[in-house]
């Protein structure tokens, strides 16, 4: 038997909120099924997309940005490194940090993996009709600013 805990609100919004996570996270699932290169980790594709995003940056800035701690942080740039995806240059203003950023290798492994999942989304998208569409893009904005908080 499964225990739902309702914290405030009616039935309905305890309801809606079930649905929509699961379906948030189905959703999340699938689009991370399209991945292009399975031996890159959940968290360097999360880093990379951070440096795509936001451009250079410092070690510390990115494990703030990723919410990890920089030991963390190390240990996925080391490998992104090592994988020829971003590359280490010397801090203009301070020698005792460096600058990581997204080398031609990383910024082609990045947008492959985006293309993948956006064409994914795409085909699921077009077998919908213009009112599902609509009230999806409205439901991304809300979504969008749900998360932004």
């Amino acid at each position: 038997m499964r225990y739902a805990k309702q914290v405030s609100g009616t039935a309905g919004e305890h309801a809606l909120t079930s649905r929509l996570r699961l379906a948030v996270m189905r959703l999340n699932r699938r689009l991370r099924a399209q991945r292009t290169n399975a031996s890159v980790t959940l968290s360097q594709i999360s880093a990379l997309s951070s440096l795509h995003k936001c451009g250079p940056m410092t070690p510390g800035e990115l494990a703030a940005r990723e919410g990890v701690q920089p030991p963390s942080m190390t240990r996925v740039i080391g490998a992104l490194e090592d994988m020829g995806y971003i590359s280490k240059s010397a801090h203009p203003n301070d020698g005792r940090q460096v600058i990581v950023e997204l080398t031609a290798q990383g910024l082609g492994y990045i947008d492959a993996d985006i293309s993948a999942r956006e064409a994914w989304l795409d085909a699921r998208l077009s077998e919908l009709d213009e009112a599902e569409r609509a009230t999806l893009s409205r439901a991304a904005e809300i979504i969008d600013r749900m998360a932004g908080q």
